[in-house]
């Protein structure tokens, strides 16, 4: 009855563990979710009172498809400002959130059999949309011994004369690694070198925690010209639900991207983009608030992790996720069974801890589960309180 591509579509793990919490929570059982890939905090009043003057003006109406002029240039102006990149608004297009952005990126770039090469650990989106529209997905192994940087030998060993993309999340998740810079550099070159395009995931570039964000199109003007950058409003603005992503670029492709999304979904949300213009050129001050209590809270997840017999994690750079290594728990036996890998383990800590998790293997790595510490302190410690209880009772 439905298309062949259904065949082997997966629905958001993230998205699913989040409404499981949720329904649990609705029958009165109490769990703490680690598995919301949004911040807790709410938007700032500011972009909140732009969005409501915007109503009142009448700005309730079809727009042009890719964003507002308006938009279109305080994104230009926000590029500018913090990466130092110089964009035409004619190069910018805007979406219903960066994951929309993305797939008008894979519509408009990738044609059957095409290769796009992802780094893995990866983001459960990137393979899925590739591979919905006919695409290749090739993934290729980061090391957690370095944090999970960037492999440029392993990237040039798997691109071929059919890599039409290589796509790069940095800071990422749901590892929280930042791609260094000599490794973005040598992945840049040999896309000038072979002809591929580079998609820059930058959604957590406000959420860097040591050093300074660098996008891979700063690198050089050549890497530049075979770099989309794509970001959003929703992770340094907490704006979510408000669907609001964008990606500056090669003209050619940001115009056939707007033309997709002509045909499927017209212009994102009007309000949404008056809102997005004060978030991008308004005051950048509640950023750092939120990046602060972020790191607070990174550092203490971490060190609670690794104070867990057979867990280990290593300190992530950015975004707000942690992905410990759980693979020294495989072989213990729970009244649920044994535990033989990571969707094993988040079903254990679900029933036993009452803590929601996402699997590794759903990211790539079967070794891991992903925790988000994007909720409250006093939340995190009492989830990584029951977390070492419920592990301290496994058998064998």
């Amino acid at each position: 009855m439905l298309a062949d591509r259904l065949k082997t579509l997966q629905p958001s793990p993230t998205l699913a563990m989040q409404a499981k919490a949720k329904a649990m929570r609705a029958q009165g059982i109490d769990v703490i979710s680690f598995g919301a890939g949004e911040p807790d905090f709410d938007t700032p009043r500011h972009i909140k009172n732009a969005a409501i003057q915007a109503m009142e003006a009448g700005q309730t109406k079809y727009t042009e498809v890719g964003g507002i002029p308006e938009l279109r240039a305080a994104v230009c102006h926000k590029l500018k400002r913090d990466l130092g990149l110089e964009y035409t608004s004619d190069e910018v297009t805007v979406s219903c959130g960066a994951k929309h952005t993305l797939y008008n990126i894979v519509m408009s770039l990738v044609n059957p059999g095409d290769e796009v090469v992802i780094p893995s650990p990866f983001w459960v989106s990137y393979p899925e949309q590739v591979q919905l529209l006919g695409g290749v997905a090739v993934s290729v192994a980061t090391s957690e011994s370095t944090g999970f940087d960037l492999d440029p030998a392993a990237v040039r060993r798997a691109v071929t004369p059919r890599t039409k993309i290589v796509v790069l999340n940095s800071p990422g998740n749901p590892t929280g690694a930042v791609f260094s810079a000599a490794a973005l550099k040598d992945v840049g070159e040999l896309a000038v070198e072979r002809g591929f395009w580079i998609v820059s995931d930058e959604c957590y570039e406000a959420l860097t925690y040591e050093g300074r964000h660098v996008s891979i199109a700063s690198l050089s003007p050549e890497i530049k010209a075979r770099t989309l950058v794509v970001n959003t409003c929703s992770k340094a603005y907490a704006m979510t639900g408000w669907r609001l992503g964008y990606a500056a670029g090669p003209k050619p492709i940001i115009k056939a991207m707007t033309d997709v999304q002509s045909q499927v979904t017209s212009n994102p949300t009007s309000i949404a983009q008056w809102a997005g213009i004060e978030a991008l050129a308004g005051p950048q001050d509640e950023i750092a608030k939120m990046v602060g209590e972020f790191d607070r809270r990174r550092r203490f997840i971490v060190g609670a992790l690794n104070a867990i017999p057979g867990v280990t994690s290593v300190m992530p750079k950015g975004a707000f996720y942690v992905f410990p290594n759980v693979s020294a728990l495989f072989g213990k036996r729970w009244k649920g069974g044994i535990l033989k890998g990571s969707s094993d383990v988040c079903a254990f800590l679900l029933d036993e801890a009452r803590i929601a998790t996402v699997a590794g293997i759903d990211f790539g790595s079967d070794a891991h589960i992903r925790l988000s510490y994007a909720t409250g302190l006093e939340t995190i410690k009492e989830g990584m309180s029951r977390m070492a209880a419920a592990v301290g009772r496994l058998e064998g």
